[in-house]
């Protein structure tokens, strides 16, 4: 089976090609970073028209590298959300383009699913169900996996998600763009303890999470001028570790029998963050899985490996299916105590 992948639900666009055996035959991720580097985020209508005059092309090559045709593909997948709903509409778009021209099934694919699942495309051996840590720019849950389109959400953000507070943070350093990077790479010369920062919810009942009032402690931390930029990224990185594997052992207690804790996401790319959610998974008796960096952070290879899993089990779409800025994996999951409307 060989499905075509279409990603453009923030500030990547990217194409690629991904067969039945996990191969990856081909991928082109033409990124936004210098773009959006002067405003220090993202900003949507900018990163909509770059998807705009950049899929085709990256299509075009990804064909070309895999040396294969449209008419070769059995299925065209796109994310359909949730996302930057004009960069969502292009990708969609253009996959149903494709799909009515070649006459080839369309998968719309949730975005957050295709990084929940992209760790069974790096390894084979990972089962349902397992445990998931779904960190990125926009989301952080804790999740039990059971197949897709079959998710249990144990825990959420009640605020702020991990990725975006690493972003805001390097915004606040003036560390550059991407936050993620930056901040990961200054941390590695500071010091994680010189700057005592709040660990939010740590120790609470509820397994969710927080991550406003860690934004707002860096800020007050450079407003006070005695801390080195770097000791506040280290100070900031160590103080997520914490709240994220207090938050993750707890929702661990809310699971029968994993078979695997698995991080997955943007976030999910930082070194000192993998290794101490390998720690808590030795802890648990649990096999640790995190798919490579480079499918960790937002790519067209996990979108067309959700295709496979969702086309293989026959679950194409219509061509009218929308577009969604939000699209929770698990609809029926109670909302979060205190939570806005990203929970």
């Amino acid at each position: 089976m060989l499905v075509l992948g279409l990603e453009s639900s923030c500030d990547e666009t990217a194409a690629a090609i991904v067969d039945d055996q996990r191969r990856v035959l081909a991928q082109r991720i033409a990124t936004q970073e210098d773009q959006h580097a002067p405003y220090g985020g993202v900003v949507p209508e900018i990163a909509a028209r770059a998807h705009v005059e950049r899929l085709i092309p990256l299509v075009e090559a990804v064909l070309a590298e895999a040396g294969a045709k449209l008419s070769d593909m059995d299925a065209i997948a796109a994310t359909a959300g949730p996302g930057l709903i004009g960069g969502v509409m292009v990708g969609l778009v253009t996959g149903k383009a494709l799909a009515l021209s070649t006459g080839k099934p369309l998968v719309a694919i949730n975005h957050l699913e295709g990084h929940a699942l992209s760790p069974r495309l790096a390894d084979p051996d990972l089962a349902f169900p397992y445990a998931l840590l779904l960190v990125s720019g926009g989301h952080c849950q804790l999740l039990e996996v059971r197949g897709p389109g079959d998710y249990r959400r144990l825990a959420t953000t009640i605020d702020d998600a991990a990725g975006e507070a690493f972003d805001k943070t390097a915004k606040l350093l003036g560390l550059g763009f991407p936050g993620g990077p930056a901040v990961e790479k200054a941390a590695l010369l500071g010091d994680p303890f010189a700057v005592p920062l709040p660990r939010p919810l740590l120790g609470s009942p509820e397994p969710h999470f927080s991550f406003a009032g860690l934004k707002s402690a860096v800020l007050r931390a450079r407003d006070a001028g005695i801390h080195r930029p770097e000791d506040i990224a280290a100070s900031f990185t160590q103080a997520v570790i914490d709240c994220l594997i207090d938050r993750t052992a707890r929702g661990l207690r809310r699971m029968d029998s994993p078979n695997a804790l698995v991080v997955a996401g943007g976030v999910a790319a930082n070194r000192a963050i993998r290794a101490a959610l390998e720690r808590l998974a030795a802890d648990n008796g649990l096999p640790f899985f995190a798919p490579p960096g480079w499918l960790c952070t937002d790519n067209a290879a996990m979108i067309a490996w959700a295709g496979i899993e969702r086309h293989a089990l026959g679950w194409d779409d219509r061509l009218d299916v929308a577009a969604r800025a939000r699209w929770p994996l698990d609809p029926s999951a109670e909302k979060a105590r205190g939570a806005g409307v990203k929970a």
